[in-house]
């Protein structure tokens, strides 16, 4: 058995009376690419920031735990928050915010914008970019932090194909560099292509945790099936 690099222990969320996550136990160990699944309202986004840490979790309401090492950590959400500056400065204030000590931010902003194909664009005005390359510049951003675990919120709902495929396939190579991702996504063959595996949550509730295989080819519960029978095409 290996430590997880993160577990959650009967985590609860509720707002008011509605329960946003009902009572969930979780590891992720390091490597795995974990895909969320679900209807609007399922409680995705609940559960990535229970994870993320974004979410307290108030006494008698679960537990996060870490590995016991500082857990280095970032995330990309689906319309990424972009301050009016070029996209040099955006990525510098981000790697500042993370306390990289400023000798280092030079070389790792110029490393990150190569990495995700933005060097030559690194004067421009952020807020100008394509839908894509702001979400490559968020990809960036994240990148150099040098994260052991990534969150990633629906990071290509709102992109056309191409975009889409960029960046899907950066997500891909962060993950073979041996980042440890935990996405939502509401497109059922990105959840194929790039998880090791997959929860379905329902009402804030995780139904089902299997790997893709199993998922998409074995026996579900009747509301799993549903949910697949009444998606569009996604092969």
């Amino acid at each position: 058995m290996t430590t997880a690099l993160l577990s959650l222990e009967s985590a609860t969320v509720r707002f008011g009376a509605h329960t946003a996550l009902q009572p969930t136990s979780l590891q992720i160990q390091a490597g795995e690419r974990l895909m969320l699944v679900g209807a609007n309202g399922s409680g995705k986004t609940t559960l990535l920031r229970v994870l993320h840490g974004l979410q307290d979790l108030p006494s008698g309401q679960g537990r996060r735990l870490l590995s016991g090492q500082v857990l280095r950590q970032a995330m990309v959400a689906q319309r990424p928050f972009l301050l009016s500056l070029s996209v040099w400065h955006n990525l510098m204030l981000a790697l500042w915010l993370a306390g990289v000590p400023r000798e280092q931010r030079p070389e790792r902003a110029r490393q990150a914008l190569g990495r995700v194909g933005l060097a030559d664009m690194a004067q421009r005005p952020a807020r100008v970019l394509s839908g894509g390359q702001q979400q490559r510049l968020a990809l960036a951003r994240a990148w150099g932090l040098q994260p052991q675990l990534l969150f990633l919120d629906e990071p290509t709902a709102n992109l056309d194909p191409g975009a889409k495929r960029e960046v899907e396939g950066l997500i891909e190579d962060f993950a073979r560099e041996g980042m440890t991702l935990v996405m939502s996504t509401h497109n059922l063959g990105q959840a194929k292509r790039l998880g090791t595996r997959v929860l379905y949550l329902e009402a804030g509730k995780v139904l089902v945790d299997l790997p893709p295989q199993a998922f998409f080819n074995g026996p579900l519960p009747q509301e799993a099936q549903l949910f697949l029978k009444g998606e569009l095409p996604w092969s």
